[in-house]
């Protein structure tokens, strides 16, 4: 923008450096106005939460510190390199012999004349700009409810090339059976992929019996008749992923009935995004009475599978595996010299083993290794209950060795595979993911399908429905967004009114916001892109430039008019003079925005929305610059000029 100005005096037939002096003077304030307006619009970052807070508040961090170290070198290093490389050629007119210079010179003589198409076109807007502005108004009005058909997402999904498939078969089915089971899955899934798009298969099946501590497993397996096969495509050439996850959600339920399929989060960006949960949506039944709460979590499952868009809809919990209660006498535990806690440790150290009760360690003292030292009952010797019955039960006061049976008595049950809280309280987990729709649609419908069964009237005491999950992440980063946006627009607006001392002016340069938004909606519903947190990051950014880009129009205008020139006359010159820094500027953006927009790279599909929102919100913004924001100057300024001259006279 400074050197296209410098250029601009030099023409004007002004000596260099008056040249660049004038040329600096006349785009400082400027050009500092738009710096701080970009700058400002970036506050709405700071305002996001959990992981949007950490993915763009640096990027937010990134640009503003961007854009003031390049106000400063644009008032220092500029003008200096121009004095130093352009001496002596301000009054030269000589034919370039080079290829460079002969397209360079061709080039400005096709720029010339599509300026000089660009002024009459603009001219005709001028003479019609009321109805220009109407349509034009009309048109950003109506693009903005293409909002309600885009559809919206907290991120956007990423093809990382793997799967994560966790089937459930009946409670209390026997490991072995379920690894028989494990194995027909495999060969349908070895038939449904192509060989040479797949890499690798890894098996979890069932809950170790082992003395290892399961809460550092990301297995989610609850017993043995659960299993998660994991499955990773050839990184160099496959298919989409969702492509044959939506094949598998389809034939695996008809090829193995009775068994319950559904599909987790298994690269690492979704995982962060689910904060660990094991599907987007999480609707927690939250009440002490878990019978009835499991029972409320199978209805609403039910309710939700009807929903378009819904998939893997399950419950998390299963309330039916088969146990064994030992119920122990006490008055006959005391008679020979024991207590309770004696009974549970001996049959926790049989089962379980002693490393995770009492660790122990043995240092060998020939190569100074440290063996840990866990006692438990060899597994194959619990074949059958009457071996359980008869695990040994001493303690240091006991009057005689005793064994389980003669201490409690076993009773058949079935009772929950896994019990969570949250927040302290008791929790059913209703899980649920999203194939062939949008996060935002598919948790409207289900608020509405929620509906009936948060009537106080029809849940049991104490018992509440709480929607988790990236759906309340989403809807709370949106609103923060929203209103951080729209309060940046307001510091922007009152910004430039200090400078401009005006409240008309800020408003004319704000009126090329709305075919930002225009744009915005438009490039997003042409390339299939939902409403995200980066597309709507990309909107901030796109606010920021057209911002600036009109306050160049606006304030050279403001120069023109106070010369003694027409507001009209005015608008026509600015347009003129101000298109290449306008054009140069959006056109800069919008290059450096194709590849994200493309999505090239891995994970490229998360910050394609990004630039599509950029790109589109600058070409409608440049068109709203250059022949909106021109009709509004002129309208406004020109009812006032005609007002003082009746008033003159």
């Amino acid at each position: 923008m400074e050197i296209e100005n410098i250029e601009r005096n030099l023409a004007m037939g002004k000596e260099m450096k008056q040249a660049i002096l004038d040329g600096a003077q006349q785009v400082a304030v400027p050009a500092f106005v738009s710096t701080l307006c970009i700058c400002i619009v970036f506050v709405p970052m700071f305002f996001l939460a959990g992981v949007a807070k950490f993915l763009f508040v640096p990027l937010a961090e990134a640009v503003c510190f961007a854009m003031l170290a390049s106000y400063l070198l644009s008032r220092t290093l500029i003008p200096t390199m121009v004095m130093f490389i352009m001496r002596g050629h301000e009054h030269r007119a000589v034919e370039p012999k080079s290829f460079i210079g002969k397209f360079q010179r061709g080039f400005e003589r096709w720029f010339e004349s599509v300026r000089h198409g660009y002024q009459q076109l603009l001219e005709t807007t001028l003479e019609h700009r009321k109805l220009f502005s109407v349509c034009f108004s009309a048109f950003c009005l109506l693009s903005l409810g293409l909002v309600f058909f885009l559809g919206r997402d907290f991120f956007p999904q990423v093809d990382a090339g793997l799967i994560r498939l966790h089937f459930r078969a009946r409670p209390g089915l026997r490991v072995e059976e379920t690894a028989r089971l494990c194995d027909e899955v495999e060969k349908v899934l070895r038939s449904e992929i192509p060989k040479e798009e797949l890499e690798t298969i890894l098996d979890n099946i069932g809950v170790p019996y082992s003395g290892i501590n399961l809460s550092y497993a990301s297995s989610g397996v609850i017993g043995s008749g659960d299993a998660e096969i994991l499955m990773s495509l050839n990184p160099e050439h496959h298919h989409p992923t969702a492509g044959y996850v939506r094949r598998l959600r389809r034939e695996l339920p008809a090829r193995f009935p009775g068994v319950e399929f559904f599909f987790q989060p298994a690269d690492i960006v979704s995982q962060i995004l689910n904060f660990g949960l094991p599907a987007p949506v999480d609707i927690q039944v939250v009440g002490a009475d878990m019978r009835a709460n499991y029972d409320i979590a199978q209805k609403i499952a039910n309710r939700v599978r009807e929903i378009p868009g819904a998939a893997d809809v399950h419950v998390q919990q299963m309330m039916s595996l088969p146990t064994l209660h030992l119920d122990m006498d006490r008055t006959r535990i005391n008679q020979v010299g024991l207590n309770a806690r004696d009974v549970a440790q001996s049959v926790l150290i049989s089962l379980s083993g002693s490393f995770q009760t009492a660790p122990n360690f043995w240092l060998n003292p020939k190569n100074g290794v440290t063996y840990p030292i866990a006692i438990q009952a060899p597994q194959y010797r619990e074949t059958s209950l009457q071996d359980l019955m008869n695990t040994p039960v001493n303690s240091a006061g006991a009057r005689a060795p005793q064994v389980l049976g003669n201490l409690a008595q076993l009773t058949p049950a079935a009772r929950p595979a896994v019990v969570n809280h949250y927040n302290v309280q008791p929790v059913i987990d209703v899980y649920a993911s999203t194939q062939g729709r949008d996060l935002g649609g598919v948790a409207s419908d289900i608020m509405k399908a929620l509906k009936p069964f948060q009537d106080p009237a029809h849940l049991p005491r104490g018992t509440r429905i709480v929607v988790r999950g990236q759906i309340e992440t989403m809807e709370s980063s949106f609103f923060g967004l929203g209103v951080g946006l729209l309060g940046a627009i307001v510091l922007v607006y009152l910004l430039i009114v200090v400078n401009f001392q005006s409240w008309l002016d800020p408003f004319i340069i704000i009126t090329a916001l709305p075919g930002a938004l225009a744009g915005i909606c438009w490039f997003l519903l042409i390339t299939r892109t939902t409403l995200s947190v980066p597309s709507l990051t990309g909107a901030v950014m796109c606010m920021g430039v057209a911002t600036a880009n009109s306050i160049l129009l606006v304030s050279f205008s403001r120069d023109r008019m106070d010369a003694g020139v027409p507001a009209r006359q005015a608008a026509l010159e600015a347009g003129y003079t101000r298109m290449r820094p306008v054009i140069m500027t959006a056109l800069a953006m919008i290059i450096g925005m194709v590849p994200m927009a493309l999505g090239f790279g891995e994970g490229g599909e998360q910050n394609a929305p990004l630039g599509r929102a950029v790109i589109g919100g600058l070409l409608f913004a440049t068109v709203a610059t250059l022949f909106f924001v021109p009709s509004v100057f002129t309208m406004i300024h020109g009812h006032r000029q005609e007002r003082l001259q009746s008033q003159q006279r």
